[in-house]
């Protein structure tokens, strides 16, 4: 009978042990807390990726309502108030200098939008128009 009083108390110490319950014990209390640590690592450099790449241009172009005004292909928007830029193919500084200070019927984006939003939008329109 022993073997059978035996089996639940291994049972319930091996579980304590991998839940982080065996505190009394160093070995699972140190396996414990150093586990967390490399999957916050882990996090942090995934998470910390898409930032160091910056915005994205399709994105800032979709969230700004840029294709309300503009016909731009690439971005499926069929805009017809300001100029067609898939006729138009213009160069990422001339986008660049459009959003950021406006003219000829268009706003200035430049206190509504970052300095990197601004730069990857006139990139994705420059790569992107007329394709």
């Amino acid at each position: 009978m022993r073997p059978i009083h035996a089996l639940p108390v291994v049972l319930v110490a091996a579980a304590l042990a991998g839940c982080g319950g065996g505190g009394d014990d160093n070995g699972g209390g140190a396996a414990t807390t150093s586990d967390p640590a490399p999957a916050q690592t882990q996090m942090q450099s995934t998470t910390a990726k898409p930032a160091a790449r910056g915005p994205n241009g399709a994105e800032v172009f979709a969230s700004a309502g840029c294709g309300g005004c503009h016909t731009l292909g690439a971005a499926n928007s069929s805009g017809n108030v300001g100029p067609n830029l898939d006729d138009l193919k213009p160069d990422a500084a001339t986008v660049q200098h459009q959003v950021e200070n406006g003219g000829g019927g268009m706003p200035a984006f430049g206190g509504d939008l970052s300095d990197a939003e601004i730069a990857a939008v006139a990139r994705y329109v420059a790569d992107n128009a007329g394709q």
